[in-house]
Order: structure tokens, then C-alpha cells, then sequence
């Protein structure tokens, strides 16, 4: 088992920023990949961004230029570094790691963007 635990999220005004942390625990040999995405109400859950063990970094359209995924692999954390935060931009964030073949959730951080 992973765990993973969110932490960062709260109430900002738009164009402000946000920076989310994920760490994982337990059976943390062998991960790789670790993302974030993120579910407004009513809506789907989307990606947000993802990350490879080597630094590899993928953003959706939406975020690009906007946000900046990070990790420290020795303290077994990924970053969401937000900037110029948009109202559209509130929703449930949530932590996703991959080991092996398995996907990994963490609880999700709300985020808030005021007008």
C-alpha cells in the first residue's frame, strides 16, 4: 500500500497563488510517475499534471505556463506550485502516484479562487 497525504489548499483571490504538497508513505520502493489532478462539482476529474521519477513533466492545456509540477524524491513529495490562479481554477485537488502497475489517491485539497 501507498498512502498519500495533500496539503496546501485553501481560499485565494484570483491571480494569486497556491502551492499544494503530496507525500507518500508506506510501500513508497518502486514508485514512479506521481500527478495531480483535480474535480470541480458536477465536473470529471481531470488531469492536472504529471511528473516521472526522472523529472519528465506533462500539463494539461488549460494550466500550462501557470503551473509548475515538482518533486523530491528523498522526501517523497510532489510539489503544485499555482500561479495566476483563475476562479475556473477551483476545485478538489487530488495527489495520484503509480507503483508498478498500481494507482495510488490521496483524500484531495479543496482550492478556492475568489473573484
Amino acid at each position: 500500500q501507498v498512502q498519500l497525504v495533500e496539503s496546501g489548499g485553501g481560499l485565494v483571490q484570483a491571480g494569486g497563488s497556491l502551492r499544494l504538497s503530496c507525500t507518500a508513505s508506506g510501500s513508497i520502493f518502486g514508485i514512479n510517475a506521481m500527478g495531480w489532478y483535480r474535480q470541480a462539482p458536477g465536473k470529471q476529474r481531470d488531469l492536472v499534471a504529471t511528473i516521472t521519477s526522472d523529472g519528465s513533466t506533462n500539463y494539461a492545456d488549460s494550466v500550462k505556463g501557470r503551473f509548475t509540477i515538482s518533486r523530491d524524491n528523498a522526501k517523497n513529495t510532489v510539489y503544485l506550485e499555482m500561479n495566476s490562479l483563475k476562479p475556473e481554477d477551483t476545485a478538489v485537488y487530488y495527489c495520484k502516484t503509480q507503483r508498478y502497475s498500481r494507482y495510488y489517491w490521496g483524500q484531495g485539497t479543496q482550492v478556492t479562487v475568489s473573484s
